[in-house]
């Protein structure tokens, strides 16, 4: 009796050691999982950048730019010809639209910085109140034009569909590059700024 005494005791014995050599290897197995992943959050990360970077990506085009006269602000007659010999980014957008104002700050830092080159944005709201534009215009702090358009003339000349949208008039007044969806300021270094420098 004792000797089958003893031999539960060592089965027992070795099924408390098979039993820890398992739960080892499960834990090291967790703390390995759980260093890749922390390992893969900077690469995701900067995956996710990336994409945020190329998500908007213009269309080249090759058109002659639609004559768009209206008033702006101060009721006073405007048009995108006024604007010949520059390279004019024309952004169709709206006071209630999200992306709009998401990349209202990217287009203001972007003007200011290529203004001196010959460059303007022409931002053309899209059927809001002028008091209202001009509201949005003081509380964003915006110094491009803009200018409302409540009766969708812009629009309609450039056959736009979703907000926001914007068309490139390079110098010659040919519209190159168009895209929709608010837009990244390396997107618009690699995209815009090679027109801004031609010659």
């Amino acid at each position: 009796m004792s000797d089958r005494r003893q031999e539960l005791r060592e089965k027992r014995k070795k099924d408390q050691r098979t039993q820890n050599l398992i739960m080892m290897v499960v834990g090291v197995g967790l703390v390995l999982i759980a260093i890749a992943v922390f390992l893969a959050i900077p690469t995701a990360q900067a995956q996710v950048e990336q994409l945020g970077d190329s998500a908007v990506i213009p269309a080249a085009v090759d058109f002659p730019v639609p004559e768009v006269k209206i008033t702006d602000l101060n009721d006073k007659p405007v048009a995108l010809s006024d604007f010949a010999g520059q390279v004019i980014l024309y952004n169709a957008w709206a006071t209630w639209c999200p992306p709009c104002k998401e990349e209202m700050p990217t287009l203001e830092a972007y003007f200011q910085a290529q203004k001196q080159n010959g460059f303007v944005i022409v931002a053309i709201e899209d059927g809001s109140p002028v008091a209202e534009v001009a509201a949005f215009v003081k509380d964003h702090g915006l110094t491009f034009p803009v200018w409302p358009d409540t009766t969708w003339v812009a629009t309609t000349a450039f056959k736009t569909e979703a907000l926001p949208t914007s068309f490139v008039i390079d110098r010659k007044g040919t519209v190159r590059l168009t895209w929709t969806g608010a837009i990244t300021r390396a997107a618009l270094e690699k995209y815009v700024t090679p027109i801004i420098e031609e010659q």
